[in-house]
């Protein structure tokens, strides 16, 4: 064998591992992608490109399966400005190679550290933000199903490990999320140094973002020095049992969440600006999860009693209740919280300088339920406050402190031909319903909640209550002002807020709550009555 074919048979036994090891790689992505369902077959798919070694092989794999998987890609750059010129080539270079395989690029600019600056808030959070408010417009933009990026095995041990030490319950064990609506991560089960290998093994380059070196930043710290220090010392495979920790964690939020749910769909009442549940109602959830493990513990204690002396007085009711065992009475708090920033409610959750929700916030609202009086609040990140009125909290944006203003008046010209009025202003929907009305049939013998339709003259009035309205209750003589009834119901000023009542000529002939007025009340001599009801509009 001459001497030149000598070196290109060494070179091709030298690169045979590595070549092998980048299709495996394709292949396995492929397979993963198919088995998880995270990516489906005519997904249009955006993949976010930094010019970092991740998110480039994600690409070249993506593009390297893309007719196996059946679907069409294009590539989504975000120039944050932070790193001056070199991020501007960051994004000629990521537009060079879109261009290269010939796939639509799109981009966007923003100069964040100046943004986060003014709003006062997170750096990082506020690159988050902004990044993914591109990738949102884009899907809609350009009809893409999925977007996809890039984090790895290893982002996911340093976030574990980040939330570990901020301090973190189940939810922060599980880390990143393989798919949070369009956005998925098909590369979590993937380690940096097997992309960075299948990048040589393609002889491509890669963008190197100096930050990401910067060990004065808690998530470069536990990069450069944390993990390594673990591995070494440690546990070699700390990165891989941290990333089986986040599965686990996942899957037993999964279940969690679901039972924290059906405990709020039972209990949780919409009131105008917001949500209201019954202390007991939360609470509930906490005795109930306790009282199984208090009497598990105790009577282990108990045995161990017998055979030790008595040290089962260590497990008295009021240091296992110290202990902190809250069962899902705080996730209840976290869906309630976590609900107000998708709803019509306006608070500004997750939006310049709102801050998160954290467990100490949680533990602010489950004290509130436990030993708050009438009247006592929270104001927690995100404008949102939390009050305790009686047996029950509300939840509502802070905007909401002053009185809200809810007016609305929607005229009835005539019954059955109209039968039912949506009041978007209150999401509720007010049916009435013209009966045949027979003094002596027990079924509609409800003088208290029936209208006696000849005392009332039309047009009716659907509307909002007005200071100065009076009320004759049923069963009396003589009407009294519709807030000295509310002040006796102990209905606060954030209840009454868009309360309903319908009038005839100058008289309220009806009420929530009261039913009709007594002036109006069905009676022994009526023949035709009406019913009004309240439902919640869906």
């Amino acid at each position: 064998m001459r001497f030149g074919e000598l070196r290109v048979a060494r070179l091709a036994k030298k690169l045979t591992p590595t070549l092998t090891k980048t299709k495996q790689l394709s292949q396995r992505l492929q397979n993963a992608i198919q088995c998880s369902g995270l990516i489906r077959e005519g997904d249009r798919v955006g993949v976010a490109v930094s010019g970092g070694a991740d998110s480039l092989a994600l690409l070249l794999m993506l593009i390297a399966i893309k007719k196996k998987l059946g679907i069409t890609l294009c590539v989504l750059h975000f120039n944050h400005k932070l790193r001056g010129a070199a991020a501007d080539s960051d994004e000629k270079f990521v537009g060079a190679l879109a261009h290269k395989y010939k796939l639509p690029f799109y981009s966007a600019a923003a100069a964040v550290k100046s943004i986060a600056k003014n709003d006062k808030a997170n750096l990082e959070a506020t690159a988050r933000r902004l990044r993914h408010a591109f990738f949102s417009q884009c899907a809609s933009e350009h009809n893409l199903n999925k977007i996809a990026v890039a984090h790895t095995t290893d982002d996911q041990a340093e976030t574990v490990l980040a939330h570990i030490l901020r301090g973190s319950g189940v939810t922060g064990l599980g880390g990143i999320h393989p798919r949070v609506e369009k956005i998925v991560r098909p590369l979590l089960a993937v380690s940096r140094a097997d992309l960075r290998l299948y990048l040589k093994g393609h002889k491509q380059t890669w963008r190197e973002d100096a930050t990401n070196r910067d060990t004065t930043k808690t998530r470069a710290h536990i990069r450069k020095k944390l993990i390594p220090l673990l591995q070494k010392e440690f546990q070699p495979q700390v990165v891989e049992h941290l990333a089986s920790l986040a599965n686990h964690a996942r899957e037993d939020e999964v279940l969690l969440q679901g039972l924290a749910g059906a405990q709020l769909r039972r209990c949780m009442e919409l009131i105008p600006g917001g949500v209201r549940i019954g202390v007991a109602d939360l609470l509930e959830v906490q005795r109930a999860d306790t009282t199984d493990v208090r009497r598990d513990v105790e009577g282990h204690g108990q045995q161990k009693s017998e055979r030790a002396g008595g040290r089962a007085q260590r497990y008295a009711s009021s240091d296992f209740e110290a202990a902190g065992l809250t069962g899902l009475s705080g996730r209840v708090v976290r869906l309630i919280l976590g609900g107000l920033k998708r709803t019509r409610i306006e608070v500004t959750y997750g939006s310049p300088g709102a801050g998160q929700i954290g467990a100490v916030h949680v533990q602010q609202v489950l004290e509130l339920a436990r030993d708050g009086r009438t009247g006592s609040s929270l104001h927690l990140p995100g404008n949102i406050e939390v009050r305790r009125h009686r047996d029950a909290l509300e939840f509502c944006g802070k905007a909401n402190n002053a009185t809200p203003r809810r007016e609305y008046e929607y005229k009835i010209d005539s019954l059955p031909e109209l039968n039912s009025i949506r009041v978007p202003e209150l999401g509720c929907v007010f049916r009435f319903t013209v009966i045949d009305w027979h003094g002596q049939r027990g079924e509609t013998r409800l003088p208290g909640e029936v209208l006696d339709g000849a005392r009332l003259n039309f047009p009716l009035t659907l509307r909002s209550w007005r200071h100065g309205d009076r009320f004759c209750v049923s069963g009396h003589s003589k009407p009294e002002k519709l807030k000295r009834l509310f002040n006796e119901k102990g209905i606060d000023r954030w209840q009454r807020a868009g309360w309903p009542v319908v009038v005839t000529g100058k008289d309220l002939a009806w009420s929530r709550t009261f039913g009709a007025s007594g002036k109006f009340a069905a009676h022994d001599g009526t023949k035709t009555g009406i019913v009004i009801v309240e439902e919640k509009s869906l």
